[in-house]
């Protein structure tokens, strides 16, 4: 059997042959389960067979799958956010995306779970591993239908890796949202709570002085702005206000606290007024904290309204 002719295939889809490329080099349909019976090939699903010899992984499997599913499969859901490198469970099935009206059905494939979407937006592929797969933000969208939980770290992945901004998956979900739309409420949940005002936010610290504002109505605030070249955590529009989170974990160390008092000379010395705020007092006082905010901005607006 001439099974050097399927080698360049192979080679690029981590040992694995399937019987349409062994028709496209030129080799019979009964030459591929000859091989098969010779062990020469081992069936991984119909039409699919890895190399004798080679390794069966997870990412082999993974690719036997997409080919398996037929022209223009995909890596998707849970499997396109392995490949993006999101941690997933052991035991995962492998979620292929077919845009078209595929012609298999996952009863066919053992553990592969087919997907037809009505949703087309976003399907151009990405490779993973050169593996086929959904591109990031569509495996964002996906990811919901079928595991909710998982979108939240799934999101924090994105963000902290950079494998996409924090725009780029807020444009993402304004685009699949519609009703019917699986997964794009857990996605948008997930993103407001890993972003501040479209940014990223550095720490549980920043998430909860954020939850604060909005709870207590507290005065608009940028957060991250740039003052006088230096990032602050929020800075209340329209007055000389600062409001820096304190963590003891980012902060308790000797060079930190030093760097920490230097930047608030500094804006203090640029007439920015500095109110640090510990996680202590987060949580356990959130109305402490409320009224030292509101009543530095109150005293900043009375001392700007009395008369030179």
């Amino acid at each position: 059997m001439k099974l050097h002719l399927i080698d360049t295939f192979a080679s690029r889809h981590h040992a694995l042959v399937t019987l349409d490329a062994f028709v496209d080099a030129g080799l019979s349909r009964s030459t591929f389960y000859r091989a098969v019976r010779a062990h020469d090939l081992v069936l991984v699903y119909p039409g699919v067979a890895r190399l004798a010899g080679s390794v069966d992984s997870s990412l082999q499997r993974c690719h036997a799958a997409v080919l398996a599913a037929g022209p223009g499969a995909m890596a998707s859901h849970r499997s396109a956010a392995w490949l993006w490198g999101v941690p997933r469970p052991t035991g995962d099935p492998f979620d292929v995306i077919l845009p078209g009206r595929g012609r298999r059905s996952s009863a066919q494939l053992h553990g592969v779970e087919i997907h037809r979407p009505r949703d087309q937006g976003d399907l151009r592929p990405s490779h993973r591993h050169d593996i086929p797969c959904t591109n990031i933000l569509r495996t964002l969208c996906d990811l919901g239908a079928v595991d909710e939980p998982g979108v939240n770290p799934a999101v924090g992945h994105v963000l902290t890796n950079s494998l996409a901004s924090a725009g780029a998956l807020d444009r993402a979900v304004c685009s699949h949202s519609r009703q019917g739309r699986h997964g794009i409420v857990a996605f948008r949940a997930a993103l407001r709570d890993w972003t501040i005002d479209g940014k990223l936010r550095d720490s549980e610290l920043e998430k909860r002085m954020n939850r604060l504002r909005r709870r207590y109505g507290l005065p608009p605030m940028e957060f991250h702005a740039v003052i006088i070249g230096k990032e602050v955590d929020f800075h209340v529009t329209g007055t000389p206000i600062v409001v820096e989170c304190d963590g003891f974990s980012i902060h308790g160390r000797r060079e930190s606290f030093e760097k920490d008092r230097r930047r608030d000379a500094e804006l203090a010395a640029a007439g920015y007024i500095v109110l640090r705020i510990t996680w202590r007092a987060l949580v356990d006082r959130p109305k402490w904290v409320v009224s030292v905010i509101n009543g530095a901005v109150v005293r900043w607006e009375r001392a700007l309204s009395r008369p030179a």
